[in-house]
């Protein structure tokens, strides 16, 4: 069975789990209605991804 060596110091560990923390999401503008929408997904208010009409939302 495997042991470790040596004790892990607090600031290695610490410094592995800095990069736990959530990120916000990146928002884009809609090309067609402008409402901020998460980048590379349909926009739920028109339906248009990258400027052409992709969906048909019935508004």
């Amino acid at each position: 069975m495997a042991v470790p060596k040596r004790k892990i110091s607090k600031s290695r560990s610490r410094s592995r789990r800095a990069q736990w923390n959530l990120k916000t999401p990146q928002l884009g503008k809609c090309q067609n209605c402008g409402s901020r929408i998460p980048t590379h997904v349909v926009c739920a208010q028109c339906g248009h991804y990258m400027g052409r009409p992709l969906v048909d939302v019935g508004n």
